[in-house]
């Protein structure tokens, strides 16, 4: 059997967690990620019959029973991932419908998963039934769009358009647009709930008050996705006190899709 210390996807996931800890985005334990991982990927590094613990996960997730995710923990704190994998991420494998989550793997010092856990599996659920590749759900706290979400109207529309019209690039990696939430309590399964129904709408969540939920097909296109919008309400909170000259403008918007084969919201150009 291999070492999973080498698996790809695990040596993949270190490396996101030590960039994001490196931009800023997930100081102290703030921010978690989950990658959906092929029964088959596990076997090659694991006994999948040997279950180390059974953890109830608090909710119902029949869609994913006898899925396998590798996840960070809870209380650890990125910049540590790199040093002890074993200690801050762990493979399960979820039963009963989703209210189990049996530890294949990792969080050797009896930790367990995240406490956004429900909110990453619900979500999980959300993006598979709109686009089977999603495979990855990742949590941070960007500064830029953290404080974004204090000065500018939350509508999520009006704080897309904003977002489409700060960099050129946007429109083409997010045509879908941004959704937006209200201040919730985290850790709920509430905020959970409401997270999932966002996402089969868009890859994108923002948490107002508290930083962003992505989805993707792998980590780096999660990754990518979070990065261009924080980018972007970067520019825009650089600018927004000051007069504008000029700016992207709707035709503007309309020639990126044309261009790029994309096709923003329906009615978020209108």
């Amino acid at each position: 059997m291999k070492d999973i210390l080498t698996a790809p996807w695990l040596v993949e996931l270190v490396r996101t967690c030590t960039n994001m800890y490196a931009h800023g985005w997930d100081e102290r334990n703030g921010g978690n990620i989950s990658v959906l991982l092929d029964a088959a990927d596990v076997a090659a590094y694991l006994d999948c019959k040997a279950v180390l613990r059974t953890l109830p996960t608090g909710f119902s997730a029949p869609a994913l029973d006898g899925k396998y995710f590798l996840v960070t923990g809870t209380g650890k704190y990125f910049k540590n991932v790199q040093y002890d994998p074993a200690v801050n991420l762990g493979i399960v494998r979820l039963a009963d419908g989703g209210q189990t989550a049996q530890l294949l793997w990792g969080f050797t010092d009896g930790g367990k998963f995240t406490s956004e856990f429900p909110a990453h599996m619900m979500s999980h659920a959300a993006r598979l039934s709109v686009d089977p590749e999603n495979r990855v759900v990742m949590h941070c706290h960007p500064n830029n769009l953290l404080a974004m979400t204090y000065v500018h109207d939350l509508d999520e529309k009006t704080f897309t358009r904003t977002l489409w019209q700060m960099e050129t690039e946007c429109i083409v990696v997010f045509p879908e647009g941004v959704n937006v939430l209200p201040w919730m309590v985290c850790g709920t399964n509430e905020i959970g709930q409401a997270t999932a129904e966002k996402m089969k709408t868009a890859r994108l969540v923002v948490w107002a008050q508290h930083g962003i939920y992505g989805a993707g097909r792998d980590l780096d296109e999660t990754f990518g996705l979070i990065e261009t919008a924080e980018k972007a309400a970067a520019v825009y909170l650089k600018i927004a006190h000051l007069p504008w000259k000029q700016t992207i403008t709707v035709a503007d918007l309309h020639q990126l899709e044309e261009r790029f084969g994309v096709k923003a919201r329906p009615g978020w150009l209108d």
